[in-house]
């Protein structure tokens, strides 16, 4: 995993509600200024008490009453109130306007697989991210660059059970009743095997929408799925796949959804380096696509390139310290 400038890791293990505590306390430094400034979070606190926030929260807490536990520990280090930081991590579901866009690459030649990710965001973010090490008990665990006030697994992130995954947003226009996206991103990286993530994707009621890439250490698959509040279509990676911020699979038109200029740009952008490349695809060199049809409006937060084997998976937790590969 690597990133355009350095970023500090931290480990996190425990109960859910110890997690969201302790990453709340990462947070906390920066996280009220950053809400200060956003206009994303000045727009979504105008959801507070309103009827609909109850329907994402209930569906949360039937389906997944841990990371519901987590938000309330995290809003909790914060010294925020517990209805304001979920309504944070329902921000998908509540805006469709925001003008953070993040772009992806999958490839395929031979036996060497490929997933890389260009994460863009307001420039007050540069410096406030992290990347975390989360150690829940009884679950596999993940390595997550993570947001501050935000659950970690939205963005990109790989899993002890061999999980890769990076998530693009889906403006979708019709939120509906169901768990919210950045909750449902993270349920997936504690899946034991691609098929279970699939599974998750096709079978849990999602409230709005995310693409994710998909891949596994010790499955010679790449899978990209548009996964929305109607529908869920998976399709197989073979050569090479890209995808910006809005939905391209066949079908995906019958779904209302918002397309911005900067990601239809960005689509097209990727498309045709592929196609320039598709005869001698080179998945190691693949990651320059993705920071270059960068969202002109944004900074470039993170760079992460993850090349998942078909031998191998993460190593064992460790007592010692990790530091991460940063660029």
């Amino acid at each position: 995993m690597a990133s355009r400038q350095g970023v500090g890791l931290f480990q996190v293990s425990g109960g859910p509600y110890d997690i969201g505590y302790r990453l709340g306390e990462i947070a906390r430094p920066v996280f009220a200024e950053y809400m200060a400034q956003s206009r994303a979070w000045h727009a979504v606190r105008r959801w507070r008490g309103e009827p609909f926030v109850q329907t994402p929260r209930d569906a949360a807490r039937s389906h997944y009453p841990a990371l519901l536990a987590e938000l309330d520990g995290m809003a909790a280090a914060l010294g925020w109130p517990a209805e304001d930081v979920f309504l944070w991590n329902c921000r998908g579901e509540l805006i469709h306007y925001a003008p953070d866009g993040c772009t992806t690459l999958a490839a395929v030649a031979g036996d060497q697989r490929f997933i890389a990710h260009n994460e863009d965001g307001a420039p007050f973010l540069r410096e406030c991210c992290a990347l975390v090490e989360v150690r829940p008990v009884g679950k596999p665990g993940l390595v997550s660059f993570c947001y501050p006030g935000s659950l970690p697994g939205h963005t990109f992130a790989a899993s002890r059970a061999g999980i890769a995954q990076a998530i693009n947003n889906l403006r979708i226009r019709e939120p509906a009743a169901g768990v919210p996206r950045m909750i449902l991103a993270r349920v997936v990286r504690d899946a034991g095997s691609l098929d279970e993530a699939l599974h998750l994707l096709r079978t849990v009621p999602a409230a709005s929408g995310f693409h994710h890439t998909l891949g596994c250490a010790g499955d010679a698959r790449l899978f990209s799925a548009e996964a929305s509040a109607r529908r869920c279509s998976v399709r197989s990676v073979s050569g090479l796949a890209d995808h910006a911020n809005h939905m391209i699979h066949p079908g995906c038109e019958a779904e209302a959804q918002i397309v911005t200029e900067s990601s239809r740009n960005r689509q097209l952008r990727v498309d045709a380096c592929c196609r320039r490349s598709s005869r001698q695809c080179n998945p190691l060199r693949c990651s320059t696509y993705c920071t270059i049809a960068r969202h002109r409006a944004c900074r470039s937060i993170a760079t992460t390139r993850s090349i998942p084997t078909t031998k191998t998976r993460l190593p064992p937790r460790s007592s010692k310290s990790v530091t991460p590969v940063c660029r």
